[in-house]
């Protein structure tokens, strides 16, 4: 027995009007952001759209950068969708940050690498991951730092990518003590000739006053720190 006709007029199919510009706006978010697995990324946007969330849309469009290798999987974008994903806290646990990950489609056994790596048990503290993120992202300590600096600043893109003082420090420090054999005057001296520049510039600090600086890794190769992250 056919349908009645009735099943299919225009009356009886009731479409939300917000739908055509939930539609466009994810189809611009998959654009910008890339995802490798589309139907994964897909379920991490809608569920963040549903509830609220900071969704896993990257700002731009991003090209690979010289200094990252392309199997790396974490980039500059996806680390900082990271960091307002899981940064309102200082710490997250382990669960939460897995499912952020994975929601971003990256490789687990990178984040195992680096949850290691930090000997982090089920809390994690934010910028302590963060500051491997960037370790990963960078290799050795003054590239790691300069991708922190242009991910956290909030200036214009092509501007100076300051970042307070105090968070510079924090970042710093943590990924100097990764290394044994850094020692703790060395960390405070340096941080202690930067902070003149950082009174001269409100309280801020770019990577151009530390990237060209001799003294900011007392090792004469300081990418071997940091090539576990990668």
């Amino acid at each position: 027995m056919p349908l009645p006709d009735t099943m299919y007029c225009a009356q009886q199919i009731n479409i939300p009007p917000q739908l055509p510009d939930i539609l466009k706006n994810f189809t611009k978010a998959a654009i910008r952001t890339q995802p490798k697995d589309l139907l994964l990324w897909s379920a991490a946007y809608f569920s963040a759209l549903s509830k609220g969330e900071c969704l896993p849309v990257k700002d731009r469009l991003e090209m690979n950068v010289a200094t990252q290798k392309t199997d790396t999987g974490l980039s500059p974008g996806l680390l900082k969708i990271l960091h307002k994903q899981l940064s309102p806290r200082e710490t997250c646990s382990k669960e939460e940050l897995q499912k952020k990950w994975k929601g971003l489609c990256l490789p687990m056994d990178q984040l195992e690498t680096l949850l290691s790596l930090g000997s982090f048990g089920s809390d994690i503290n934010w910028m302590e991951f963060f500051a491997l993120g960037c370790s990963a992202l960078g290799g050795t300590l003054v590239s790691s730092l300069k991708f922190a600096c242009e991910i956290l600043t909030e200036d214009d893109e092509g501007g100076a990518a300051s970042i307070p003082f105090n968070t510079f420090g924090q970042l710093y420090t943590y990924l100097a003590h990764l290394d044994g054999d850094m020692p703790q005057d060395h960390i405070d001296n340096f941080l202690r000739s930067l902070q003149a520049q950082a009174e001269l510039q409100h309280g801020r600090i770019k990577p151009l006053d530390f990237i060209h600086r001799d003294d900011m890794d007392s090792s004469n190769d300081s990418r071997a720190t940091f090539s576990g992250a990668e």
